[in-house]
């Protein structure tokens, strides 16, 4: 990217969102952070397209790239034989549930948990959905409605257990 102030514009914009969703995807904050930052390194050396009528183009662009280095970092290590699973905590959560929650985003498909991550922790909107895996809108409409039923599913008996427990699943203000 020849401009330093739009790599800079796109980081501020981007940084958060990319963050939550990366920590989704590979279960631990401090590794998603380095890979946010590794995602714009590569938008740094890249030719940014163009922005489309809609303004996809480039917020999908850098989710491709932040998804195609989570693939590959989760391949990486399922590669490495003796890696420990590590569980980001939510700050309103409890340790048992975000389990259960990372756990559940494992059992689903990996496109749909892509899709459910990319709309749930980035924001994105069906059509930058779409962009970034590949999809069309229709295809990320049921496969976000399936992802969501399979978490439902999942997770009903967890929140119906802490809910039992007497612990607060939200936060009050």
């Amino acid at each position: 990217m020849a401009d330093s102030a739009e790599g800079a514009a796109l980081f501020a914009e981007h940084r958060e969102g990319l963050t939550r969703y990366l920590a989704r995807i590979v279960g631990h904050h401090d590794v998603a952070r380095d890979l946010t930052q590794e995602v714009f390194v590569r938008v740094a050396r890249a030719d940014a397209p163009g922005v489309d009528a809609d303004g996809i183009g480039r917020r999908a662009w850098v989710f491709t790239i932040a998804r195609n280095l989570a693939l590959n970092h989760l391949r990486d290590r399922q590669r490495q034989p003796n890696t420990t699973s590590m569980i980001d905590v939510p700050r309103n959560g409890t340790q048992e549930l975000a389990a259960a929650l990372q756990q559940a985003l494992g059992t689903l498909h990996e496109l749909d948990r892509d899709v459910f991550l990319l709309k749930e922790s980035a924001g994105l909107s069906y059509d930058e959905i779409a962009a970034t895996c590949d999809l069309t809108p229709d295809a990320v409409r049921n496969r976000l409605h399936r992802a969501r039923q399979q978490l439902r599913s999942s997770l009903g008996s967890a929140i119906h257990f802490q809910l039992q427990r007497g612990i607060r699943l939200t936060h009050e203000q």
